[in-house]
């Protein structure tokens, strides 16, 4: 299986230069180090240009897209949105478990709405925009991203 992913982060003052990415960052480093390519791209918190990054990097060959970003429910946190459309199936079981695993540390973390699931074949998983929640769900992703992409392609259990 390819080892390819993508990390898309999803800030607007990020892709406008006036923030520091700490998260995508943060992600592909975690991602690397686990044996994966993962080169990060930043995107501002547009619908259309979220749902583009995602479907690019699935067409450059990632079987795996983590978004960072845009997960809240502030007026601009739209990357769920630009996701949902995208999956079939979606996987709710991933996304409540980041939940869970991040309101143990930040009972905030209940307020991010990502979502996850298969996008033509690859892992889509939207994570909050902090570098903690990515250091805290990079790991279930990596538990669970052989396993969903075996099934989704017709595997037998383990």
């Amino acid at each position: 299986m390819s080892r390819t992913a993508r990390v898309i982060t999803v800030s607007d003052r990020a892709a406008a230069g006036v923030r520091e990415d700490l998260s995508g960052p943060t992600g592909a480093e975690l991602l690397t180090n686990a044996g994966w390519e993962a080169p990060v791209v930043i995107v501002p918190d547009e619908r259309t240009l979220i749902e583009s990054a995602v479907r690019a990097a699935v067409a450059d060959g990632a079987r795996l897209v983590v978004t960072t970003g845009g997960t809240g429910i502030g007026p601009r946190d739209v990357t769920p949105e630009a996701t949902l459309p995208l999956l079939d199936p979606v996987i709710p079981g991933i996304a409540e478990e980041l939940r869970r695993i991040g309101a143990v540390k930040v009972p905030a973390a209940l307020l991010s709405r990502g979502v996850a699931g298969i996008h033509d074949g690859a892992l889509v998983v939207n994570l909050a925009g902090s570098p903690g929640a990515v250091r805290d769900g990079i790991p279930v992703i990596l538990g669970l991203v052989d396993h969903v992409l075996s099934q989704h392609a017709g595997g037998d259990h383990a």
